[in-house]
Formats: C-alpha cells, sequence, structure tokens
C-alpha cells in the first residue's frame, strides 16, 4: 500500500513561496547602505533644513547631535547610530525624506545656473559697452554713472592684476536685480499652489 506521507516533509507549498519572497542578504545588506548614506546626508546638511524634514523626533536629535560632534570617534559612532535609527523607519517615512532631499538638490541646481546667468552678464558687461546700454533699458532705475565707473574699474583690475574690487560689485549689483524676479517667480509658484489646493477642496 502507497505511503501517504511519502515525499512530505512536514510543511506546505506556501511556505517555500514565503522564503522567497523575501529579500535576499545582498539586497537587505545594499538597502541598510543606502539608508546609512542617507542618514549621513543629512547630518552633512545645514541644520535649518534637517528641522524641516518630516522624520520622527529621535531621528532628527540623533543628527543634530551628531552635526556637533568634532571627535572622529565619537561622530563616527553617532554616524553608525543615525544609520540604526534609518533602519527603523517605515519606507513610506524614508520615501518623504528622500523626496525632500530631492528638492533641496533641485533648488540648488536652480541656485546655481542663477548664479551662472549673473557672470555671463557680468562677462558681457565688460566686453561689450552694447550690453550695458541693454541693461539700463531692462533696468532704467539704475545709476549708469556708477556702474560705468565699475565696469571702467573692473576692466583695469583685469589689465593690472589687481585684487577684483569692482569686478565683485558688479556681480553684487547684477544679484540685487535677479533677486526681485527670483522672488516674484517664487510668488508666481505659491499662487499656483495656492490655486491647485482651492481647485482641489472644490
Amino acid at each position: 500500500m502507497p505511503n501517504p506521507n511519502r515525499g512530505s516533509v512536514g510543511f506546505q507549498s506556501s511556505e517555500f513561496e514565503q522564503e522567497y519572497e523575501r529579500p535576499s542578504k545582498s539586497e537587505m545588506k545594499r538597502q541598510m547602505t543606502e539608508l546609512q548614506k542617507l542618514g549621513e546626508e543629512l547630518v552633512e546638511s545645514p541644520r535649518d533644513r534637517v528641522k524641516r524634514v518630516p522624520m520622527p523626533d529621535d531621528l532628527r536629535d540623533a543628527i543634530l547631535t551628531c552635526q556637533g560632534i568634532k571627535d572622529h570617534g565619537g561622530r563616527r559612532r553617532q554616524l553608525q547610530f543615525v544609520g540604526k535609527k534609518m533602519r527603523d523607519l517605515e519606507p513610506e517615512e524614508v520615501d518623504a525624506i528622500r523626496r525632500t532631499i530631492e528638492g533641496w538638490r533641485g533648488a540648488s541646481k536652480a541656485e546655481t545656473a542663477a548664479l551662472h546667468a549673473i557672470e555671463r552678464k557680468r562677462e558681457r558687461l565688460l566686453a561689450d559697452d552694447k550690453a550695458l546700454t541693454q541693461l539700463m533699458e531692462e533696468h532704467p532705475e539704475l545709476d549708469v554713472q556708477q556702474l560705468r565707473t565699475l565696469i571702467r574699474n573692473a576692466r583695469k583690475e583685469q589689465a593690472e592684476n589687481k585684487p577684483p574690487k569692482a569686478y565683485r560689485e558688479i556681480f553684487q549689483l547684477l544679484k540685487g536685480l535677479a533677486a526681485p524676479a527670483a522672488a516674484a517667480a517664487s510668488d508666481d509658484e505659491e499662487d499656483l499652489d495656492e490655486d491647485d489646493d482651492e481647485d482641489s477642496d472644490e
């Protein structure tokens, strides 16, 4: 008579499926490394930014504490503690932190691009007098005499290899002109966000 238990080792096939659904050791190690790096990135970020990141208070406290540690060994131990706290987070909490950091990166890229645009405008002012005429048309409130003097002095600084005092002043002046435009663009974005919120409430 055939044995009905032949081939059975005491567990159901569904147990095999559960076993295979678990992440591999290498995958778990990769995830742990990513979370550790994410924690380190937060530690290297400005304190005021860290305070605005959506995260549990104990994790934020661990990060802020780590930022204040100067001793290499103590800082390394605190970083490991931050990594441990990161691994305790729920997936949605990790996603919220990642989205926040990605937002910082986007803002940093935009700021860098704006500064490069100012540098290019300054170079055009020094290379071509027509650039000054164009700038005055865009900003009639500018003191043209002051700007002409700065341009002349900056050219002299470059020719005589002197410290770039006027050169830097031109940059600050152009940066000041760009600031209201950037603020207006930011206000427009906020207005759009508010409009979207109102639409979603209706």
